[in-house]
């Protein structure tokens, strides 16, 4: 009887529509979304009074059902593809939409898509013509290589070197280099699709040239080596030099092609991080093919890019299967710009965010924590602390993995709010804040902030305290 009056008292759609919260929604959002609102609001409401759950008449107000149904139709027209504060100090995070993009490849990007463009039209000659001739001036240029490819990541690359250079045939590989990438791509299975034959030689963490050489029957096809950047074997443990492997190679009429994953064309090291190959160095030791990311410590936009030797980058272009990898005029755009600002080293690592993020120095981070820290206890509210702390940062991205660059951290606390509380709060704000969450305590690295950032973290705890005065 009670459920029935309750029932009863549940507003009907039209005169939820009809509130002048909704009516000024009409505003912003279209009908069918704030249609979606009303009714999905409504059956929550029916379902919780069928529940016997002690729903307040209140509830049923007009006034409170336009108000939380007004509530989610913002929630439903959210983008699902949206904003983040990334406070993890991972710089390259998968998670995250990794590299963030240069403002010069923004501005590129934008100009070249709301225009037409030459995307494939050579203007000198007055037909059509290559859209891989944008990227591939300068990736000879950056690089010294006799020609390049770009396609749409480096699974792809890897996939379009070993499908068109061995299929049926067997590539000899050392066992320690049979990585898995993230979700559970890994080098065997990507071989075995492309139609070329794995052959493992060596043991886990020491292979020899004579293991390789052993290796090699009328049935080669291919030496390949793939750079472990995501993980790294310590102690006991050997590997075989790409220039060696080249030498091999010549011997018996193979091409050598090398993986660097997460390839850069700048050199860490001069950072104070661990060795990184760079693409020039297994250029120099005679890698006919080369295959890296466009993104990750490239910081331009995904991409597989491929660079070799100029016939057997030119087999690969005429591969069929190639089309299925096309880049599209989006990540041409962003990656010739990228690649632009890498004729000047110091102005690559001042404007490329990934560099910009990974050099950045434990003064630097020190002072922009104190800063953080500083606004967030400036709001004089009692229930608030914020304080600075030693960490770590990682680069991320599967790329040096022993890099631990020395980081500020600011731990945020604010009363009758549990760390877990906290972090929640953080990731539901309107532009979600990702920290981190250590031993009970809510942590934010300064490394990877973007210009604003602090801005939205001060206003998240602003409504953290009020959520715990609730």
């Amino acid at each position: 009887m009670k459920d029935q009056k309750l029932l009863s008292a549940l507003p009907k759609v039209d005169q939820v529509l009809d509130h002048p919260l909704m009516t000024a929604m009409l505003k912003e959002l279209p009908k069918v979304i704030l249609l979606k609102a009303v009714r999905e609001h409504l059956d929550e409401l029916r379902n919780v009074i069928l529940a016997d759950k002690g729903l307040a008449p209140e509830d049923l107000a007009l006034e409170a059902v336009a108000d939380k149904s007004a509530q989610k139709a913002r929630e439903l027209a959210r983008p699902s593809l949206r904003e983040v504060v990334n406070a993890t100090g991972v710089v390259v995070h998968t998670n995250l939409g990794r590299s963030l993009l240069a403002e010069s490849a923004l501005k590129r990007l934008l100009a070249l898509n709301i225009s037409y463009s030459n995307l494939e039209y050579d203007l000198e000659k007055g037909k059509r013509g290559s859209r891989y001739s944008h990227v591939e001036g300068i990736l000879k240029e950056l690089t010294g290589a006799e020609a390049a490819l770009v396609v749409n990541n480096n699974a792809a690359a890897v996939y379009l070197a070993l499908q068109t250079l061995a299929v049926g045939k067997e590539v000899v590989l050392s066992r320690g280099q049979m990585v898995e990438i993230g979700g559970s791509f890994r080098i065997p299975d990507v071989m075995a699709r492309s139609g070329a034959i794995l052959k493992a030689v060596g043991a886990t963490n020491k292979t020899h040239l004579h293991d390789y050489e052993n290796a090699i029957t009328e049935e080669t096809g291919l030496l390949l080596k793939v750079h472990t950047s995501n993980f790294a074997i310590v102690g006991f443990h050997k590997e075989v030099p790409l220039s060696e492997l080249k030498e091999l190679g010549q011997r018996y009429d193979l091409p050598v092609m090398e993986d660097l994953g997460s390839g850069c064309l700048v050199d860490f090291a001069t950072l104070g991080l661990p060795t990184e190959p760079t693409v020039l160095d297994s250029l120099k030791q005679g890698a006919d093919i080369v295959t890296f990311s466009g993104d990750k410590l490239l910081g331009g936009p995904q991409a597989g890019i491929i660079l070799g030797d100029k016939n057997l980058v030119e087999k690969l272009k005429k591969n069929p299967v190639n089309r299925a990898f096309r880049i599209d005029k989006f990540t041409l755009a962003a990656l010739e710009a990228t690649l632009e600002l890498y004729r000047d080293q110091s102005k690559a690592l001042a404007e490329i965010p990934t560099l910009r993020m990974i050099s950045s120095t434990y003064r630097e981070l020190t002072a922009r924590a104190a800063a953080l820290a500083r606004r967030i206890n400036n709001l004089n509210l009692d229930e608030v602390e914020a304080v600075t702390e030693n960490g770590v940062s990682r680069v991320g991205g599967g790329a040096l993995p022993l890099a631990e660059p020395r980081t500020k951290l600011v731990r945020v606390r604010v009363k009758g709010l549990s760390a877990t509380r906290l972090e929640s709060h953080f990731r539901a704000f309107s532009k979600p804040v990702i920290c981190r969450l250590e031993d009970g305590r809510v942590l934010l690295d300064v490394r990877t902030l973007q210009k604003g950032d602090a801005n939205i973290i001060v206003e998240a705890v602003k409504q953290a305290v009020q959520q715990s005065a609730e």
